[in-house]
Formats: C-alpha cells, sequence, structure tokens
C-alpha cells in the first residue's frame, strides 16, 4: 500500500484476510536470511535498549514477544524472565530463531508462529508484552495494540521500541519507500511519528510511563516507550 494512503490510525481496520498475513510472511521469508546477516546499525543504542528491557524485567515473569524476528533480542532478554514465548510471521525468521535457540541452553525459551496483528495470547495470560521494531510494520496499529493488551494482565507492561517513519527525510518517505515496495524490497509501513503512537496506546487505555530515544548516530526516529495496563 502506497504511503499516502495509509489508513487512519483512528480507526481500526478489518480484521486481516489470509491473504495478507500470507502476503506478509512470504516477503519476510524471502530476506530471512539476508535479514539474520545484516550488523546491528547502531549497536551502542541497541545495547542500551537490552539493559533498560532487562531492568524491567523479574524472574517472575511471563513475556510476551510479538514480531521476534530471528530471535536475537529473545535469546539476550529470555534469563531475565520466568518465561519468554517469542513469535513471528515469519516461518523463515522462527526457523533461524530455533536454530539460534537449539545452540543456548534457555528452557525458559520458545519461539512460535504468530501474526503481531492477532498475537496468539489468552486474555491477561503475560506479564508483559515486547515489540521491537515492530509496531510501524503491523496492519492495523490500534488491533495491534489491543491485541497486546488483552494478552496483559492488569498492571503489565507492553515494551516496545518503534521506527516513526513519519519523522524521516521527506524524500526517504514518499519516494525511496514507495519505489522499494513497488519492486518488492521494503513492507508496508506506517506512517507515524511518537506523538500519534502514544496517542494510539493512550486510546487502547494503557498509561505512558516512559518514553526515550537510545541512539547514538545522528537523529533517531526509534522511540522506546514503556506503557501500563492499569490494575
Amino acid at each position: 500500500m502506497p504511503l499516502s494512503t495509509t489508513p487512519s490510525l483512528d480507526t481500526p481496520s478489518p480484521p486481516q484476510s489470509s491473504d495478507v498475513v500470507s502476503r506478509k510472511a512470504r516477503f519476510w521469508d524471502r530476506i530471512a536470511r539476508k535479514y539474520a546477516a545484516d550488523p546491528i546499525a547502531d549497536m551502542p543504542g541497541y545495547e542500551a535498549t537490552l539493559r533498560r528491557v532487562q531492568g524491567l524485567l523479574t524472574a517472575e515473569m511471563n513475556v510476551l514477544e510479538i514480531g521476534c524476528g530471528t530471535g536475537s533480542t529473545a535469546l539476550r532478554l529470555a534469563p531475565f524472565t520466568r518465561r519468554l514465548l517469542a513469535t513471528d510471521v515469519s516461518a523463515g525468521m522462527i526457523g533461524i530463531a530455533r536454530e539460534k535457540l537449539a545452540a543456548e541452553l534457555l528452557p525458559q525459551l520458545a519461539f512460535a508462529l504468530a501474526d503481531a496483528d492477532a498475537p496468539a495470547a489468552g486474555p491477561g495470560a503475560y506479564h508483559a508484552v515486547l515489540a521491537f521494531n515492530l509496531l510501524h510494520l503491523v496492519s492495523d496499529l490500534d488491533g495491534a495494540l489491543a491485541s497486546a493488551v488483552q494478552a496483559l494482565r492488569p498492571g503489565g507492561l507492553l515494551i516496545s521500541k518503534t521506527a516513526c517513519v513519519a519523522e524521516m527525510n521527506p524524500l526517504i518517505r514518499w519516494l525511496a519507500i514507495p519505489v522499494m515496495q513497488a519492486i518488492g524490497k521494503a513492507p508496508h509501513v506506517l506512517l507515524f511519528d511518537a506523538d500519534t503512537l502514544q496517542a494510539a496506546m493512550v486510546r487502547q487505555g494503557l498509561v505512558i510511563e516512559a518514553v526515550e530515544r537510545h541512539g547514538t548516530k545522528g537523529k533517531d526516529i526509534r522511540v522506546f516507550i514503556v506503557a501500563r495496563k492499569p490494575g
């Protein structure tokens, strides 16, 4: 979908068809190996985020990660939890994550196939839901947030780090990304800034506790947000 026709974030879109889910999965399956091999662009910023999240987790927590990719972050965070279930829509990504897990002894970590727009979780099942480099890639921001909130126990945390594409250079937003999408080199993305993302979380009943930027290289468009489900 061209960025200029991104749906309003105020109105949840209808449930996704299996074709939409399959299309997302095919894109990420195709690039899974390259994605796994690419180095992290800002390693100090990534490590700062990991330290921040580790400080929010405890060994008594059951945690869900949505959009886990190839599992690198889940592998780092699982030792700080009672149990971490990490999910992704891409079977290719999950396959690589399981390969990594096979080389480590982390009995509290499991990987599963699930779409972030409708995470497979029972109501109130988790103390924390993690969403890293994901929320700009979902089909419906409000719908994905509502599913995450439903999965949280009262008092639970949504911990996210999200690329705010609306804060990027306009030439990238309106020219480079649509061209890359047209040739199959970029996924569908939602166009929002940090304020819009926070407003969507508040609409779903969350209380914002922290808004931070951890980047160490130039302008950081990835906003880190900690939000709590009341109760």
